[in-house]
């Protein structure tokens, strides 16, 4: 995806979840809710020297999959055979085409700045994704779409920062929990709805801090944590 498309699909995941467009541009909706995901890096490839995105940013040489391709296609990786004397010869040549491979996208479309993915449609700026759709500074996902900054999670969609958890939805801010849907601030749950800043519970509806309210309740402090969470 492009910036534009990136910002349709971060507007349509906020009025979701909060009911609200997103208040910030893409640097700062990354310094904010991904500043600690493992995002790819930008670097050059050192073929032709064009901006390419990696997950490897501690390799010395890259080259995009397209042209690491298009160059075994046009001239092949095969290499003449020289004469070696010992194993520092041997490591001398391999460094001549010992590239990093970046951007590495099976299957998928419409993403950018991204490696690697798989099977994936419309991504932006994340790191191994498998089978999703619509996800944007993410890392470690699986069969989740419609995402935002989540890192380790699988079977998940309209969600925000939600880490190691699974089958989530409608959510912001959820740790290594399952079943959460429609809640902000919760770690260590199972099968809340409707429940705000709670840990090491289940079960249960309209909580706040672990604590039982009624509905007409909850949702008049739901409306003030929304303006808390998206003030600048």
């Amino acid at each position: 995806m492009d910036k534009k498309q990136t910002m349709i699909e971060v507007n349509r995941i906020f009025k979701t979840i909060f009911g609200k467009e997103c208040p910030y541009n893409l640097e700062e909706l990354l310094n904010k809710f991904a500043f600690d995901v493992k995002l790819p890096q930008k670097v050059h490839d050192s073929v032709t020297g064009e901006i390419t995105w990696t997950q490897s940013i501690n390799a010395s040489k890259f080259i995009k999959q397209v042209n690491m391709e298009d160059y075994d296609t046009k001239h092949g990786w095969i290499q003449p055979k020289r004469e070696v004397s010992n194993l520092n010869d041997i490591l001398k040549l391999w460094k001549r085409i010992n590239y990093t491979t970046t951007e590495r996208i099976y299957d998928c479309i419409n993403v950018s700045e991204s490696d690697p993915l798989y099977r994936c449609e419309n991504v932006y700026r994340s790191t191994d994704l498998r089978n999703c759709k619509n996800a944007i500074y993410c890392d470690g996902l699986g069969d989740s779409e419609n995402i935002i900054a989540s890192q380790r999670t699988s079977t998940s969609s309209f969600c925000i920062r939600v880490d190691d958890s699974a089958n989530c939805t409608n959510s912001y801010n959820v740790i290594c929990s399952n079943k959460i849907s429609n809640s902000f601030f919760i770690q260590d749950a199972n099968n809340l709805n409707e429940c705000m800043f709670c840990s090491h519970m289940s079960n249960r509806r309209y909580c706040i801090a672990n604590m039982q309210f009624e509905k007409e309740e909850y949702f008049e402090i739901k409306a003030e944590i929304i303006k808390w969470i998206l003030s600048t």
